[in-house]
């Protein structure tokens, strides 16, 4: 500030060249300077130079506190998407979880309906191996029970043909006799 002055003066290409003396009225150029260093004054009085100075730092540190929050914003938004990364990653983990389960059910499923198909197929064989038996059992009796009363025909046939009527009379009596003993 204090070289300011001189430096003014020695600035003016006016100095150098007029005719007039510098330090006079008549001359613009040190009523312009005079001018200038008033209101350099007023300026430096009325501390211009530091509320600009602070208006500025007001500015910076408005800046600051922007890139700061900014810079918090930026983390923030890194961490959400490191979470939504994260809560992807478990959510495709565990619909991988719930498709390998739903397989291996449907496999055990598959499985199951295997065992039980041929268990079916099992108890049904033996159902139409038990009804094949039972025909052929029943066969057998009805061939037998027809087999005996072709032989009781044939029997009584060649029996009548060879009994007497009084041996008729006489078989027929021991045989009323014998049921009516059982009876009673």
């Amino acid at each position: 500030m204090r070289y300011l002055l001189p430096l003014t003066l020695a600035a003016t290409p006016a100095f150098a060249a007029s005719d007039k003396p510098f330090l006079s009225l008549a001359n613009t150029d040190f009523v312009v300077t005079i001018g200038f260093l008033v209101f350099i004054g007023i300026l430096v009085y009325f501390k211009v130079p530091a509320l600009l100075m602070g208006m500025l730092d007001d500015r910076a540190k408005g800046i600051q506190s922007d890139l700061d929050e900014a810079r918090a914003l930026r983390e923030e938004a890194q961490t959400v998407l490191a979470s939504y990364e994260r809560k992807t990653r478990e959510a495709q983990e565990q619909a991988e979880e719930i498709v390998a389960a739903a397989k291996a059910d449907a496999q055990a499923a598959a499985d199951q309906a295997r065992v039980d198909l041929e268990a079916s197929v099992q108890r049904r064989l033996a159902a139409a191996e038990d009804q094949i038996e039972s025909a052929k059992a029943a066969a057998i009796r009805e061939v037998r029970d027809r087999a005996i009363a072709v032989a009781t025909a044939a029997a009584g046939e060649v029996v009548a043909k060879q009994m007497t009527a009084a041996e008729a009379n006489a078989l027929i009596d021991t045989s009323i006799e014998t049921v009516s003993a059982k009876l009673h």
